[in-house]
């Protein structure tokens, strides 16, 4: 089994964790602080990381080229937009279609790919993409009323939804990007790399917004110290899989693969946050996990 794929399996492990105690920090501080914790909390352990991987592999770390910092820049303000977008969403709706509207990120991660590093995937890998996409969207309507699915899909939390998957998806093809553009290295050290550089950018721009625009926020944020610790472990152990897959393999197969997310949220919906799941939405999580197998045949 290529590395890539357990490594992403348990990055998303790690991301529902985290989106599931984003959610519960809704209530104790606004969108924005609930956004700006899975970053600045997720430094401290980056950096961690960071020096782990390199005292480990004996490397020396690489010299950030121009491109790296562009690309590490474009893609953390984008993930910040979608990270804002995701715990926005989860104001509207439960657990489980806040976060299915966000995993359309797959179809436009690959057609980003393309777009901005020119990768392509087999026809197979294709398919296997847009029937995760068509089981996202059975979890999505899995909870609407008779007559009601057109609705709920032309609804405002289906843009916002879709607007935050692609903003991820954005993300995930300059983090790639920027992992691919330093000089030498090996694949675990420059996505520690990249994720330590990202992180502390977004760092900066949040606090610098934050104290400028919402210093209340910026109080409640520093209150709750406690669980924010606890979400930017949980944030930065994601990222530093989905980097590291994402270093390793194409960035449409790995967000594709990443979907068994869906799989981990209903079951956290269930017994974290004791909300209901229908027929439907299994129905979405067992064609997303038969997507999965095909992404992985594939591959």
């Amino acid at each position: 089994m290529p590395l890539w794929i357990p490594i992403t399996i348990a990055a998303a492990f790690a991301q529902n964790l985290r989106s599931g105690l984003q959610k519960r920090l809704k209530g104790r501080m606004g969108t924005t602080g609930a956004t700006f914790v899975r970053f600045g909390f997720g430094l401290p352990f980056a950096l961690l990381y960071l020096a782990l991987v390199t005292a480990l592999a004996g490397e020396t770390i690489p010299a950030p080229t121009p491109i790296f910092l562009l690309s590490a820049l474009a893609g953390g303000l984008a993930q910040i937009g979608g990270t804002f977008l995701l715990v926005y969403l989860f104001g509207f709706r439960n657990f489980v279609v806040g976060t299915a509207y966000s995993k359309t990120e797959p179809v436009q991660a690959a057609l980003f790919g393309f777009l901005i590093l020119g990768e392509t995937v087999s026809s197979l890998a294709l398919l296997a993409v847009v029937a995760g996409v068509v089981g996202v969207v059975l979890i999505s309507v899995g909870n609407a009323r008779s007559g009601s699915i057109l609705k709920g899909l032309a609804s405002r939390e289906a843009v916002v939804g879709v607007a935050s998957g692609a903003l991820f998806g954005v993300s995930a093809v300059f983090f790639r990007g920027a992992a691919l553009a330093l000089p030498d290295g090996s694949a675990a050290l420059r996505a520690a790399l990249t994720l330590a550089v990202t992180l502390a950018i977004q760092t900066v721009i949040m606090l610098v917004w934050m104290a400028f625009r919402d210093r209340d926020e910026l109080r409640r944020v520093a209150a709750a110290w406690g669980p924010g610790l606890i979400v930017g472990l949980a944030g930065a152990s994601a990222s530093a899989g989905w980097f590291t897959a994402m270093t390793l393999q194409k960035v449409a197969y790995v967000r594709s693969l990443g979907q068994i997310e869906l799989v981990f949220t209903i079951a956290t919906s269930i017994f974290w946050f004791r909300e209901t799941v229908t027929r439907l939405e299994l129905a979405g999580a067992m064609v997303i996990v038969l997507a999965i197998l095909a992404l992985v045949a594939g591959a």
